[in-house]
């Protein structure tokens, strides 16, 4: 489910504000995904328990914020990549939740 709302919801998201060019919007949004090379600097760089959200770099709060604040660049790249990033955030915290509560 995880990986999968990392395609669908960039998709969704680009076809519902950027029809025209959505496939280029969802492009972009799906290359944000690349803030997960964050985890190469973790020991160990995968575990389960861990919420990645406010552990990693790319996936701090000031990170966060500076997501936000792109969205108010009058450029139309620079806001598909902050939807991009701050939509990856989102996925990630879906899983942060279930850590969370099903232990």
């Amino acid at each position: 489910m995880h990986i999968g709302l990392h395609f669908f919801l960039p998709g969704l998201i680009a076809w519902l504000l950027f029809r025209k060019n959505w496939k280029s919007a969802w492009l972009i949004m799906i290359l944000t995904m690349l803030i997960d090379l964050d985890h190469l600097l973790a020991t160990p760089i995968f575990d389960s328990s861990r919420c990645s959200v406010g552990f990693h770099p790319l996936h701090s709060n000031h990170a966060i914020l500076s997501y936000l604040l792109m969205l108010f660049i009058p450029n139309g790249y620079t806001r598909m990549i902050a939807i991009g990033l701050l939509l990856h955030i989102l996925t990630d915290l879906q899983d942060c939740w279930w850590i969370y509560h099903l232990k």
